[in-house]
């Protein structure tokens, strides 16, 4: 036998396909609630549950001391992307590595305050690198990445140049990434971006920047990455849910 739906659950399916049907046009007010309870021998509880059901499917528009409005006749179409981690966020192929050119420590500027998002004058790590093709050696990015200090010696690891620095500074130091902020434009290279990049000045250029967060809502590292025209694709999946 069949699991018997919750009330509330039956009485919104039954407003779903009453709204679907066309007996409440999209435009048109929904009846009282005092009519809908007569209608449909419904308590007031189990109509407002069902309502808020209809309102999170983007079917009414609902505001406290105005009627209920019909805004669509089908619920929204919800897309969903899993991530299992941080890697699965804009990441590379494990086809490629990183040749470090600028390993320093430094104090933040105010043009470098803006895009870490962390005070003038706060201490970080600066690594900066092209990113490369193992068997072709082709150049697809260039990297500045901007870690807490306390975290530089990574650097001296055999795996530094082929592993991710979230990577090793969660397997090093503990850290757990608890969020990560992605941004992605696109600018054209400025001249010095251009010259490591061995590319002519001024073409259009990808930019992705990502900052992790640890558990403590504390931001540990920040990277900014160049990518030259034509040089990188992202692709991604997205499976279509009506789940609320």
């Amino acid at each position: 036998m069949s699991e018997r739906l919750p009330l509330y659950k039956s009485l919104a399916n039954t407003l779903e396909q009453r709204i679907y049907n066309g007996d409440w046009p999209v435009g048109s007010l929904l009846p009282a609630e005092i009519d809908l309870c007569r209608d449909f021998e419904s308590s007031r509880h189990t109509l407002r549950h069902a309502l808020q059901i209809l309102q999170a499917s983007g079917l009414i528009y609902r505001r406290q001391g105005a009627p209920t409005k019909v805004v669509s006749r089908q619920r929204l179409r919800r897309f969903t992307q899993s991530f299992n981690s941080p890697i699965d966020i804009l990441s590379y192929s494990r086809d490629t590595y990183r040749k470090n050119l600028v390993e320093e420590y430094i104090e933040l500027d105010q043009s470098l305050s803006l895009i870490v998002k962390a005070p003038i004058g706060s201490s970080w790590y600066h690594i900066g690198g092209m990113r490369k093709r193992q068997q072709s050696e082709e150049i697809i990015a260039w990297t500045d990445i901007y870690i807490l200090p306390q975290f530089a010696s990574l650097t001296s690891d055999p795996e530094h140049t082929q592993v991710m620095v979230y990577e090793q500074i969660e397997k090093k130091y503990g850290a757990r990434i608890e969020r990560a902020e992605v941004d992605v434009y696109a600018a054209p290279a400025s001249s010095e971006i251009a010259a490591k990049l061995n590319i002519k000045h001024n073409p259009s250029c990808l930019v992705i920047i990502r900052r992790y967060f640890d558990d403590q809502d504390k931001l540990f590292e920040v990277s900014v990455t160049h990518h030259p025209e034509s040089k990188y694709v992202y692709s991604m999946e997205f499976k279509a849910s009506s789940e609320i």
